[in-house]
């Protein structure tokens, strides 16, 4: 069961134009920063079982909502979703609490900005985790075009930048079935039905497979979407192509001792098989889970995360 006390009170941070809505733990460990960066569509609960571990084993925890989500600032411009942005609030939070670098973890959208955090300012990032999504290769075709060309219009990256505002209504509409019905584990597989898979899922009344939360802890994420709505959210799938511009002239090496977590059962997200090539300093752990990996398998995650990190030095 989650206790709202076992988890940080939330600070106000105002960064890079921006009020970010932080989670602390271990400020004793001044010094040693970490920095936890959430996905899509989550918060920085979603970090409950990793926060009082990594305190615990000596780490400054800094766990942000970041801008879209929570009671962090939602800017109304599409345009101030994109990587510049996103990282520059990272950066701007590094040198609101006086480190000149950290070690970053990130999952799904957060594992997208800690790698292109990695890329654009590499001297404030000493070693990286990330669970989830892997490095995205750059490639020739800005990554929505491509997307559309070979997944095609429903596919929900590019249905979010070509109906704008369409998903964003029927989530906004049905918060709590949504959160709900997403944070399942042990899904049965099923063949993908038309239309774009997320509005689907907003709009099922039987949610599949077995609940990921708590019933606390999802109320949670839901009262925090009710309150911000997904557009700001959504909005970092709308600079996908935007982004894809930013980072032409970066080095697309990545040379931080990297740790890469992937779940087996993640099927939406596959592994990427030339990972060496783009992060030649990587490991590579699968876990037996889905795509919520530490929610899923919490216990695993700080294990392995720890073992890792005291490799590390």
């Amino acid at each position: 069961m989650f206790k709202q006390a076992e988890f940080p009170e939330p600070t106000l941070v105002q960064v890079n134009g921006v009020d970010l809505e932080i989670f602390e733990a271990g400020r004793e460990n001044n010094g040693n920063p970490i920095v936890l960066c959430h996905g899509w569509p989550e918060h920085a609960i979603t970090w409950r079982h990793q926060i009082p571990v990594l305190a615990a084993a000596g780490h400054h925890v800094i766990a942000p909502n970041q801008r879209g989500y929570g009671n962090s600032s939602r800017p109304t411009k599409v345009t101030d979703y994109d990587i510049e942005h996103l990282t520059g609030d990272l950066v701007a939070l590094l040198d609101h609490y006086g480190y000149e670098d950290a070690t970053f973890v990130g999952h799904d959208w957060g594992a997208f900005v800690v790698w292109g955090l990695t890329l654009l300012h590499p001297d404030r990032v000493n070693k990286l985790i990330n669970l989830s999504l892997p490095y995205q290769e750059r490639g020739e075709t800005p990554w929505i075009e491509a997307m559309e060309t070979f997944l095609g219009r429903d596919f929900y990256f590019v249905h979010f930048n070509r109906q704008p505002g369409v998903a964003d209504a029927v989530f906004d509409a049905n918060p709590s079935q949504f959160i709900r019905n997403l944070y399942r584990k042990n899904v049965p597989p099923a063949p993908p039905e038309p239309g774009m898979a997320f509005i689907n899922l907003a709009k099922a009344e039987t949610p599949l497979g077995e609940p990921v939360m708590t019933e606390s802890e999802l109320a949670v994420i839901i009262s925090a979407f009710e309150t911000s709505g997904f557009t700001g959210s959504i909005n970092w799938y709308r600079n996908l192509d935007r982004n894809w511009h930013q980072l032409a002239d970066a080095d697309p090496i990545i040379k931080q001792p990297t740790l890469m977590i992937y779940g087996n059962q993640d099927f939406a997200v596959p592994r990427f098989e030339r990972l060496a090539e783009f992060v030649p300093n990587v490991e590579v752990v699968g876990l037996d889970c889905g795509h919520w990996i530490q929610g899923e398998m919490p216990e695993e995650t700080n294990r392995v995360i720890s073992e890792w990190l005291d490799q590390q030095g």
